[in-house]
């Protein structure tokens, strides 16, 4: 793996999305091509999805392809044979609200859950996957159809990455913030890889997230800031809330440390909620080489 390029605030801010895009896909490539080698596409596809014909159950095939119908018509075990679909539709949902725009660093939690996306997408693109996405903000979304080829995926992820952030303000629920969970349904088929990124706040599972994990094979990336993850020590300090919209004065009081770790420990309840299998989610710091990550995600979805 080659060495991590470092890409800053200044850099994202200096650079086009299409350029940046461009100056990852060549490590992509390379981790595809010399790392990951079959471990994205085996990952990704898991068991076929694609129904064929229903045969006798022989020892060792999976118990959860029992077709007991069958089995309970014919007093012997059968299971439902299943062919690989000759393509991978990966739908990426990115739900980008304010409280992504928090950095302690020389990156937002925004910025670097953007390029992991963007990642995401061209390793799509460099698979000839079909990938699309739905991006979502608290004014409401916009929903980019799944397309295949290096140019169409290219400027899907241009466009994704140049989005305009959520505005810095308290604001009153708006219910357009809420995934178009139908919509999508509707725009990527059954069976298709979901990732969604996000922040997760500790919140309860949002309606019609049952049925999304039925439909398709949900994946969970999410990007942490070291803050989220542990206080700085030192001295009071005043720091800026993109959810409040004003600064906060932080003491490093005992009580202010206790009610941090509750909400990480809420926090992280409900992410493991949304997202059961450890295999299905995936949680990057802010300091971390995003598509390494993604590699040693796929190798262990592999190994499993």
């Amino acid at each position: 793996m080659p060495p991590p390029l470092p890409v800053s605030n200044e850099t994202i801010a200096a650079t086009s999305p299409l350029a940046l895009l461009r100056r990852l896909e060549w490590r992509v490539r390379h981790a595809v091509e010399n790392v990951l080698s079959g471990e994205y596409r085996s990952a990704f596809r898991g068991r076929g999805m694609e129904f064929d014909q229903v045969v006798k159950y022989e020892f060792g095939d999976d118990v959860r392809d029992i077709d007991w119908n069958v089995t309970a018509r014919l007093g012997e075990p059968y299971r439902k044979k299943f062919v690989e679909e000759r393509e991978v539709t990966v739908m990426i949902v990115f739900e980008d609200t304010p409280g992504l725009q928090f950095g302690s660093g020389t990156q937002s939690k925004r910025e670097a859950l953007l390029e992991l996306a963007g990642l995401v997408m061209l390793l799509g693109a460099v698979n000839r996957d079909r990938v699309g996405f739905l991006h979502v903000t608290p004014d409401g979304y916009s929903l980019r159809e799944p397309v295949r080829g290096r140019g169409p995926i290219l400027h899907a992820a241009a466009s994704l990455l140049g989005a305009k952030a959520p505005a810095l303000k308290s604001q009153i629920p708006n219910p357009k913030s809420q995934i178009p969970w139908r919509l999508l349904s509707r725009a990527a088929p059954k069976h298709s890889i979901l990732i969604w990124l996000g922040d997760f706040a500790p919140r309860p599972e949002p309606d019609g997230w049952a049925v999304m994990r039925r439909r398709y094979q949900p994946m969970g990336f999410r990007v942490d800031d070291p803050w989220d993850r542990e206080l700085p020590s030192g001295e009071a300090f005043a720091a800026y809330d993109p959810v409040d919209g004003h600064l906060v004065t932080l003491e490093n009081t005992a009580s202010q440390r206790i009610a941090h770790d509750k909400w990480r420990e809420q926090r992280d309840s409900a992410w493991c909620n949304l997202f059961p299998n450890t295999l299905t989610r995936l949680v990057v710091g802010t300091d971390e080489d995003r598509l390494d990550a993604l590699v040693r995600f796929f190798q262990s979805r592999q190994a499993r």
